[in-house]
């Protein structure tokens, strides 16, 4: 076990959620916000490895679901705090206290809030979360891979909405289940969901994620420290290849029914200069091609950066927007065929086969 005490622990853990984030995972700025005023008002950030959970623990996943876009957001607020709400359902519902949070995402506002949420109720968050990065649907969460039920779960919305799901029909209907709520809300809605026994917990769980995270946002304020390229220091750290550096050309956006859809068109700079980039975003980047080749497709990490090493999300691209993009390889569960199967191209609606990012960057950066 080990403990966030000081501001730059959760500015690390922040920045370097944000950068897995792949321009998803939520407002890295209110996720700083809520952990540096948890840690102000004496609440404890604990993270705890796998096997420290109890033989008789139960793990649950608190995150946000909706889109980013700031199109449809009300500021009605009825329950100003969802998710205690949505723990004292879960609670109720089993007989028994919640021994611990997993994030079901790496971002810069979903893995805050499963801190939060735990340094609340006075209980550990779980070293590892759910996806290795972030994912734009609720298929995106490895309970799918091993065929484990995300139910049952809690939806609430800061609106009103109290909806408790104890079985769904299939990921398909519960991922409409949950976007309709979060549009009703005008966005966004928390939810509470993927009870796991400890035996579950170590069979889906990706370990050592927020730890890793930590590393890499301690690599960004290390190089600004060292008056170094934090660039170069997220590429080393997550193995990636730096595949382009330019500026936003063309952004066109659109929310619909709770996810962001974007394309982004970047226009190169320095050796870049007289070639394009662009990104295929649902929430998050989930494919992209370098003079019109692919270089990057699902469930392999496109990461833009802006010039301090800071993650970008994708509510905040607009044209001029000077942006270095790194690409990393998704975790390896993600790139078995049960892995693509619900994130790969062909899920994602694209018509190709899956090619990993190490050999597209081979054949498109010369």
């Amino acid at each position: 076990m080990f403990t966030l005490k000081e501001s730059s622990d959760a500015e690390d853990l922040v920045v370097g959620t944000a950068i897995l984030g792949t321009g998803g995972g939520g407002s890295p700025q209110k996720g700083k916000s809520i952990l540096e005023s948890d840690i102000a008002h004496g609440l404890k950030l604990q993270i705890i490895d796998l096997e420290e959970i109890p033989d008789d623990g139960l793990v649950v996943s608190p995150y946000y679901v909706g889109s980013l876009s700031p199109a449809h957001m009300t500021e009605k607020r009825i329950i100003p705090d969802p998710f205690k709400v949505g723990f004292g359902l879960m609670e109720r519902y089993f007989g028994r206290n919640i021994t611990g949070t997993v994030a079901c995402e790496l971002g810069g506002g979903n893995t805050a809030a499963a801190l939060h949420v735990a340094a609340q109720l006075g209980i550990p968050l779980v070293n590892g979360d759910l996806s290795g990065r972030s994912g734009p649907e609720l298929h995106q969460n490895t309970a799918q891979i091993f065929g484990v039920s995300m139910a049952p779960s809690v939806l609430v919305t800061e609106t009103g909405n109290v909806v408790f799901v104890e079985k769904y029909a299939n990921i398909d209907d519960y991922e409409t289940l949950a976007r309709h709520v979060s549009v009703a809300a005008g966005g966004l809605a928390a939810v509470i969901d993927s009870p796991l026994t400890k035996p579950r917990a170590l069979q889906i769980i990706i370990r050592g994620t927020i730890s890793k995270s930590l590393a890499v946002g301690k690599a960004v304020r290390t190089a600004h420290e060292k008056n170094t390229d934090p660039i170069e220091a997220v590429k080393r750290i997550l193995d990636g290849w730096l595949i382009f550096e330019g500026s936003v050309e063309r952004h066109e956006s659109r929310d619909d029914d709770g996810f962001l859809f974007a394309e982004v068109t970047l226009s190169g700079r320095d050796k870049w200069q007289g070639r394009s980039f662009r990104s295929w975003i649902k929430n998050e980047h989930i494919f992209a091609w370098l003079n019109g080749e692919p270089v990057v497709m699902p469930p392999d990490l496109i990461i833009f950066l802006d010039s301090a090493g800071n993650g970008i999300t994708n509510d905040l691209l607009e044209r001029g927007l000077q942006v270095s993009v790194v690409a990393a390889k998704a975790p390896e569960v993600w790139r078995t065929p049960r892995g693509l199967k619900f994130f790969g191209p062909r899920h994602l609606g694209f018509t190709c086969s899956y090619v990993p990012v190490e050999k597209l960057v081979c054949n498109v950066i010369r």
